[in-house]
């Protein structure tokens, strides 16, 4: 494991009232009483904070006026000794210590090295170390509250029982293959062997209901806004997003470039976008939005499909909902302040049972009755964002399935009468790749990718 000391900016870069470096390692203590002479930090109680300036050590020249807090392994994120020197925010100032701290012979940390040594010193596990990206990275407070659960171990410690009882059943039937001359222990495992299998199996299948809903608070719906020319599909993205985003004219085909947008819908982030009128053109410009809006199309999970009420629906429009028929649709008929020309049984003969909601995007009608459509059509109305574990991440996925199909295989090895060694394999990879979803059994280069996907400072 590497010893040597690391540092970070730890805020983001750009002007602010605090910024913060962070140091971390057992030289932590030496380099920063060498460059803050107020006092022997290595004496101070852990958890303290202290006041003073950073002197550069070989010109005795004041660089910061600084509060440095004082952490002392192991009670410290990284489980080594840890300074974290507060300065004053903007790009001089915390490039200036930053480069003082490195002279003194810290090293720069790689992105997520503060996390990956958490994770390497026993603080955390693997999921619990992903938890933390997805937590910076939540943009709503769903998703926030999924990666706190997640870094306070809910799912570790469900795998970790999960694992529990796989392991006990493998020392059951070694005491059997073992001792085989005992008949009555060998049909006392294969029931076993049944029951708990099939109790794993099921805890693995309930986690994996969660996924996509999961996956969603994580990632967002990538929701497209298609429609034709003028219909009102930038009035919406700037409705749902609060904020003009999107330049909304009477002229059709304004936008000329896919517009996206992260917004909060009933605690479900939406990655919304804006794009160009679908139809034919011959303007160049115009024509290259529109390609792009075929591509978002393709791309999405979710199509709000937006018809101009005033207008008599189309082939044009009959078009859309064929080409966005492999994914999740919701027919928004706007402009119900106007005369409605349009004809909702065309619009219900083509759109099957697309939920259809009525709005005014000028007069901000109908937006309640389109988010909880959008709510009903992932969530079935309301999240469960109570006790339910959710699994979110494609990686553990993959592993619950992998686990799955295993302990399929176990229970049909027994269904079949297949010798207990042979079960034993079976059961034995469950538990290796349910490990890996907590790190316990997983290669170095997973861990290294893994920790690269993070920020600076982390």
């Amino acid at each position: 494991m590497e010893q040597d000391t690391i540092t970070a900016i730890s805020t983001p870069i750009g002007e602010g009232a605090i910024a913060i470096v962070r140091i971390s390692g057992e030289e932590s203590f030496a380099i920063a009483n060498r460059i803050f002479p107020t006092k022997d930090l290595a004496k101070v109680d852990s958890h303290t904070i202290h006041y003073g300036s950073l002197v550069d050590p070989k010109t005795d020249e004041k660089v910061e006026e600084v509060m440095v807090s004082v952490m002392k392994a192991p009670r410290t994120f990284t489980r080594e000794d840890i300074i974290e020197i507060n300065c004053h925010g903007g790009m001089v100032s915390v490039n200036r210590v930053l480069q003082l701290i490195l002279r003194e012979g810290a090293r720069l940390a790689e992105p997520g090295e503060f996390t990956k040594r958490a994770f390497l010193n026993g603080r955390i596990d693997l999921s619990q170390a992903e938890a933390v990206m997805d937590l910076i990275r939540s943009k709503t407070d769903k998703a926030m509250s999924q990666a706190l659960n997640q870094m306070d171990g809910r799912l570790s410690n469900l795998i970790r029982s999960l694992r529990q009882q796989l392991i006990e059943t493998v020392a059951h039937v070694e005491v059997n293959i073992d001792y085989p001359e005992y008949d009555d222990v060998e049909e006392m495992t294969h029931q076993m062997l049944v029951e708990r299998g099939t109790a794993v199996k099921e805890e693995i299948q309930r986690l994996l209901l969660t996924a996509k809903q999961g996956k969603i608070l994580r990632e967002g719906i990538a929701t497209a806004i298609i429609g034709k020319p003028n219909v009102g599909k930038s009035s919406l993205l700037n409705i749902l997003a609060q904020e003009n985003k999107a330049i909304v004219t009477d002229i059709p085909g304004t936008t000329r470039d896919v517009v996206e947008e992260y917004v909060n819908v009933r605690g479900v982030p939406l990655r919304l976008i804006d794009t160009a009128g679908i139809r034919e053109t011959e303007d160049i410009v115009e024509r290259i939005g529109v390609e792009r809006s075929r591509k978002a199309l393709q791309d999405a999970d979710l199509i709000l499909l937006v018809l101009n009420g005033n207008e008599p629906f189309t082939k044009e429009d009959a078009a859309l909902f064929e080409a966005a028929k492999e994914h999740d649709i919701i027919a928004v008929i706007n402009k119900t302040d106007l005369e409605q020309r349009i004809d909702l049984a065309e619009v219900r003969a083509v759109a099957g049972d697309v939920p259809i909601i009525s709005t005014s995007l000028v007069e901000e009608k109908g937006i309640d009755q389109l988010e909880t459509a959008i709510a009903e059509t992932f969530f079935e109305g309301e999240l469960d964002s109570g006790d339910l574990t959710y699994v979110s991440n494609v990686r553990h996925i993959q592993l619950l399935e992998q686990s799955e199909q295993a302990l399929d295989e176990a229970l049909q090895a027994v269904e079949d009468g297949m010798p207990l060694d042979l079960v034993q394999i079976d059961i034995t990879r469950t538990w290796e790749l349910l490990g890996e979803i907590i790190g316990d059994n997983v290669h170095e280069s997973l861990i290294d990718q893994l920790f690269s996907q993070f920020c600076l400072g982390k």
